[in-house]
């Protein structure tokens, strides 16, 4: 999410769709029978770049998808088409993940249309422009803890809740004996390289909130482990997406590609590959990683 933040009246759930069809609000399969017990993931700033990419690919691996946008419903809309195109469900929701009531919005508007959600991708996050410390305004550094942290900790703390409530209930997956339940629920958090190498005279601001998202996948992972549900991390180094054209340097990709070791940027769909991968049954041993996908940077 890029901008600061869509108007009340314009916060909605645009529709779902199923089976490769667009369809309305209102809940349903869209006309085909699914399969029980498909997984249902909210995926935050979902329309373009990595986080398109994400819907995409979690599609294409059988989850129904909850888009969460902010500022562009055409490129939403057009994300929506390619889950659908998949064979899986979507509706979008435009929301602000910074306000609570959104988030409450999101996850009401997730269960409502498609069933409970089972995972969430924390991917939305905003910059500013870059530059120095000192020269960014205190509008743009609330922004940026607003969004990256705060939003993240709203949506991971209303996911937290359904999710424990589910195991609690008995409704996820059991566990072998005395063992935790089994699939409760995932989260992936993208972080950023950036929090470990500071971007100073780009973004230290930006680099701090990743920081603090690494620190709450490790905490939240040991806090949620014993009801089943796992948390963990990507970040993402250089990846070539229209977020360098935002922050007012659109060639930073090529200009930046001769110092990373293997000298090139990354592409959306590389990143969303380990996003999938740490939803899936293939991750199921796998808490508390903050898996670093930066081309050796």
């Amino acid at each position: 999410m890029d901008s600061a933040g869509a108007a009340e009246g314009a916060r909605r759930a645009d529709g779902a769709g199923g089976g490769g069809a667009a369809r309305g609000t209102g809940g349903g399969d869209g006309g085909g029978a699914l399969p029980a017990r498909r997984p249902v993931t909210v995926v935050t700033g979902g329309g373009r770049g990595i986080g398109a990419a994400i819907c995409a690919r979690l599609a294409a691996d059988g989850h129904d998808i909850a888009l969460a946008y902010v500022n562009d419903p055409d490129a939403a809309a057009r994300t929506a088409e390619a889950v659908r195109a998949r064979g899986s469900r979507c509706v979008t929701v435009r929301v602000d993940i910074s306000r609570e009531g959104d988030v409450d919005l999101l996850f009401d508007t997730a269960a409502a249309e498609l069933g409970p959600v089972t995972g969430l991708v924390n991917n939305a996050a905003v910059t500013g422009p870059l530059g120095r410390l000192a020269d960014v305004s205190t509008d743009v550094l609330r922004r940026v803890v607003d969004v990256n942290l705060m939003g993240t900790l709203l949506c991971s703390r209303r996911a937290v809740r359904e999710m424990t409530a589910r195991a609690a209930s008995g409704t996820a997956d059991p566990g072998a004996a005395g063992k935790p339940p089994a699939g409760a629920g995932a989260i992936v958090n993208v972080s950023s390289a950036a929090a470990t190498l500071g971007s100073p005279g780009e973004y230290v601001h930006y680099a701090a909130t990743k920081a603090a998202v690494d620190a709450l996948t490790v905490g939240l992972s040991k806090e949620l482990g014993p009801e089943g549900v796992r948390v963990n991390a990507v970040a993402p180094g250089l990846v070539d997406t229209d977020m360098h054209a935002a922050m007012g340097d659109p060639d930073r990709p090529a200009r930046m590609a001769p110092g990373i070791p293997l000298r090139r940027a990354g592409e959306p769909e590389e990143i969303a590959a380990a996003v999938a991968w740490l939803l899936s049954p293939e991750a199921s041993y796998i808490s508390g990683t903050v898996l670093r996908a930066a081309g050796g940077r």
